[in-house]
């Protein structure tokens, strides 16, 4: 349990507090509950870019990283498809500095046209580097186009396409700014050598009197029942094969994703799970194989990702695949083997309580679903869960009808193949 005290401001920034006092250090972490899934479908890649933006100086603070790195800290942040989350870390006794540049960016951001352009060019580069100029790079850009028709978990991240972000406006990332980063759109926790008054004391004094802003009201897209398998072949120029399958699971909060998230540990986590005895060491085809859940807010996905030795194709995986998850849906889990999961449960969670930033950063996750608590209540369902729900969930969502499969096909070993059959 993280003891933690709650309060509001009058302009709706929730506020978090966690008191540790083995430590010198804080961590101020500000929530924003806007991501990829707020954007437009012609405007994709904008929650990401103006992560970038914010990093680029506000009215009283115009270099934000040197005036953190003064106060002896650290900062940084992440969006993905919920949340756009920043953090800094710095000696608790400099802890005024965080509020202060915080609130500036929140209050004052600069948007210069100088500014907007360079992180433009940043964020176009980085599109490049790590997901056009990648082998295997742009998969997740085929997977969920593949796997979603509607729901705006259809785009990664970074966007849907580089155009995008080209042709972004001045207006479009004002009333960006202006439509998602108010207080009342913000979750704030501070942990480490803090007391509650001082960061009352402090979060009245420098947010206090940023007004809240007309937050757009969410849009639930609901993705409609996926009825029969999808496929793509993707042809480039890496080293082997690859195949990635992924099933439709239910949301974070829902019924099923635990389930669906401990499919994942039973069949992947470890050297002794099925996915490495039995797909990569019991065969020749595959070079690496591992599932997970993408544990996105609304209905996501369950992923499994292989990559095969050099010559051997993805088709052929996947039947491989195929028999090995029918197996896991027939027989009985091995008693040990889920004994380990809930054993590796419990380490995985001890293990993060270890870390005031985790620490800080999950209560920031949980409150901004609605419930700090549930960060325990969802750990207890899951080392609590039994067997027979997990077989129930393997054999609703582990079905071909809910599948959606890439083939990413190495080019040298399809022209291998075409010699092969040619001589034939």
């Amino acid at each position: 349990m993280i003891d933690f005290h709650a309060f509001t401001l009058d302009n709706g920034l929730e506020v978090l507090v966690h008191e540790d006092k083995g430590t010198e250090m804080a961590v101020f972490n500000m929530l924003y509950k806007v991501g990829s899934k707020n954007e437009s479908p012609d405007k994709t890649g904008l929650a990401h870019y103006f992560e970038h933006l914010m990093f680029g100086g506000s009215k009283n603070v115009p270099d934000f990283d040197r005036v953190v790195e003064k106060a002896g800290g650290g900062c940084n942040a992440f969006t993905n498809t919920d949340i756009t989350n920043y953090y800094i870390h710095l000696p608790a006794i400099n802890l005024e500095t965080a509020f202060w540049v915080e609130s500036d960016r929140m209050w004052a951001l600069n948007l210069k046209n100088s500014i907007i352009e360079t992180q433009r060019e940043v964020v176009i580069e980085e599109f490049k580097q790590r997901y056009l100029n990648q082998p295997y790079g742009d998969v997740m850009h085929h997977v969920r186009d593949l796997a979603f028709t509607i729901h705006p978990y259809k785009w990664p991240t970074i966007g849907k396409e580089i155009s995008h972000i080209e042709n972004f406006e001045y207006s479009d990332i004002t009333q960006f700014f202006e439509s998602f980063y108010g207080p009342n759109n913000a979750v704030l926790v501070v942990a480490g050598k803090v007391t509650v008054a001082e960061v009352e004391k402090l979060a009245q004094k420098w947010f206090g009197e940023i007004p809240s802003r007309p937050i757009p009201a969410p849009t639930k897209t609901v993705e409609p029942t996926q009825l029969i398998k999808r496929s793509k072949k993707i042809y480039a120029e890496v080293p082997s094969d690859a195949l990635y399958k992924v099933f439709h699971i239910p949301g974070r909060l829902t019924p099923g994703y635990l389930e669906c998230d401990l499919i994942t540990d039973l069949l992947s986590f470890g050297r002794s799970s099925p996915f490495e005895q039995k797909l990569v060491k019991g065969t020749e085809v595959f070079a690496t194989c591992q599932g997970y859940v993408l544990g996105n807010v609304d209905p996501n996905l369950l992923v499994i990702s292989a990559k095969m030795e050099k010559g051997r194709e993805a088709e052929e995986a996947e039947e491989l695949l195929n028999g090995l998850i029918q197996d896991f849906k027939t027989k009985d889990i091995p008693r040990q083997a889920f004994q380990k999961i809930k054993h590796q449960t419990e380490a995985m969670k001890a293990y993060e309580s270890l870390h005031l930033l985790n620490r800080a950063m999950k209560l920031a996750y949980f409150a901004h679903l609605g419930n700090p608590f549930y960060y325990w209540e969802e750990y207890d369902k899951k080392v609590n869960t039994p067997k027979e729900a997990i077989k129930e969930a393997a054999t609703r969502y582990l079905d071909e009808n809910n599948a959606s499969t890439i083939y990413y096909k190495s080019s040298s070993t399809s022209k291998e193949m075409l010699q092969r059959q040619s001589q034939a």
